[in-house]
């Protein structure tokens, strides 16, 4: 390392949010990039650490979560790198495992950054964000193009179904290695959870936007608005294309059947998020069009506090979430050390700007939906507590509730398609029982996190050129 003394030179700064009064005015992204010289600290406080847990992902705590990046990315080189200001060599390495850093270093929980041997007795280095500048400064300079562009075609046609972080990261990968691309889409743009899963303000649109218009100029074909089974058969895939791999993600949203759910205004979570996303991206999205309104979103993850800053924009007079779990502790237990993942306390953005506006705009731990009151539309919750995940007598109470979003998490893939090419078994090296047919991502391994579906497009990619080439060469 150049400097292995840089953790205890320079502290840890992080990207800063934009002010919370000025970001809930609008769905701009809320991140603000420190300079380029700032930055190159941050890469200096990386430790030359001897084992660096960051690039290795593994499970902890009874397979709670992953600690370390899942992805295999070269952490300690690409901070090296950037601390010299050798940024094009940072993107070198970088790109070798992530074809999606400008995703990643938006929106990762950045498990990586757990590990981080600097954690143990600090707080870690700034991975995610160092990430985030160094592939803004290759998109700047034209290294992306320059990275994606196959030496050679190798004469075999890949369909990737699905556009979410898999199948992108499928595509790109498949492209490099000489492979010619069709990605299908059944929604009208393309990005899968990364376009209408994630909120402008974490992730403008013009991002995404910008990668797919990258991918084109390298040679990726992109179909959107086509279901396959309705808009292209399958018999019509299998003689189009050499292989077929199914990253669809894992969409179909859990649902809450208490009694009151036939009741208008309650939305599950991914079309309440979807909606407002097309708002934006018309140009029709009211800063007032929850006025008056009072909201509550039933989930304390991720897309929970996605709704939670969605509503906070749309001027919802308040805003209350109900989460299942415990609050979690404020500091790690003796049960969850370093360097698995903290199992802690923390506020989401959304929580952040809710609390801003009202200290009654909190979220409810221990918590359930027992009934949804209303005539036509709901109009309040009958909640109770709970102990164990099951509702204690005597605790109902209830609480206005013009709108619910449902954001519970996903229960699965879509089945209909794998119906249609007869799939009835998955297997470690991405094939199904359909030889002609992969599956990757979220598909495949039940929701998680985007850097896994990074994970399982590149590396579902290599199992199938792997095996076109072996069939070439008999």
């Amino acid at each position: 390392m150049a400097d292995p003394f840089g953790f205890l030179k320079y502290p840890r700064k992080d990207n800063a949010y934009r002010p919370v009064a000025e970001r809930i005015k609008d769905f701009q992204e809320i991140e603000v990039p420190l300079a380029a010289d700032e930055r190159q600290k941050q890469a200096a406080r990386c430790m030359n650490c001897g084992i660096p847990f960051c690039h290795s992902g593994n499970f902890f705590g009874g397979k709670r979560a992953v600690s370390g990046c899942p992805n295999d990315n070269l952490i300690p080189e690409w901070n090296d790198y950037l601390y010299r200001g050798n940024v094009k060599e940072a993107f070198k390495r970088l790109a070798r495992t992530n074809p999606l850093p400008e995703m990643t270093g938006r929106v990762c929980p950045a498990p990586c950054e757990a590990s981080c041997t600097e954690g143990l007795n600090d707080t870690g280095i700034t991975i995610c964000d160092n990430e985030y500048y160094i592939i803004e400064e290759a998109f700047k300079n034209g290294w992306v193009k320059e990275s994606g562009q196959p030496k050679e075609r190798t004469g075999f046609k890949i369909a990737v179904v699905g556009s979410g972080p898999a199948g992108l990261a499928a595509a790109w990968r498949l492209n490099q290695l000489g492979h010619s691309v069709t990605v299908f889409e059944k929604a009208d743009r393309f990005g899968g959870l990364l376009m209408y899963g994630i909120p402008n303000m974490k992730l403008d649109k013009t991002v995404l936007e910008r990668r797919i218009d990258v991918m084109k100029e390298v040679g990726i074909e992109f179909v959107h608005s086509t279901v396959i089974g309705t808009d292209i058969s399958k018999a019509e895939l299998v003689y189009q294309f050499d292989r077929v791999l199914l990253a669809i993600g894992a969409g179909v949203p859990r649902d809450l059947a208490i009694r009151g759910r036939e009741l208008g205004n309650i939305e599950l979570a991914v079309d309440y998020l979807t909606k407002a996303t097309k708002q934006v991206l018309s140009g029709a999205a009211a800063t007032n069009g929850l006025a008056g309104k009072h909201v509550v979103v039933i989930g304390g993850g991720d897309t929970g506090n996605d709704c939670i800053a969605t509503a906070v924009r749309l001027g919802a007079e308040s805003i209350r979430q109900l989460e299942i779990l415990p609050q979690p502790p404020k500091a790690r237990l003796t049960d969850n050390p370093w360097p698995e993942y903290p199992q802690i306390q923390k506020r989401g953005y959304g929580q952040e700007e809710a609390r801003f506006l009202s200290p009654a705009n909190d979220t409810l731990y221990e918590t359930t939906a027992t009934k949804f009151i209303g005539k036509t539309q709901v109009e309040a919750l009958e909640i109770m507590k709970t102990q164990n995940f099951q509702p204690v007598a005597g605790t109902e109470e209830v609480i206005p509730a013009d709108l619910i979003l449902l954001a519970m998490g996903f229960t699965g893939a879509e089945q209909a398609i794998f119906d249609d090419f007869q799939i009835t078994e998955t297997y470690d090296n991405y094939q199904t029982n359909n030889n002609f047919v992969y599956v990757a991502g979220d598909a495949r391994r039940g929701p998680s996190l985007v850097i896994w579906a990074i994970r399982e497009g590149r590396k579902a990619a290599e199992a199938i050129h792997q095996a076109l080439m072996v069939h070439q060469e008999n």
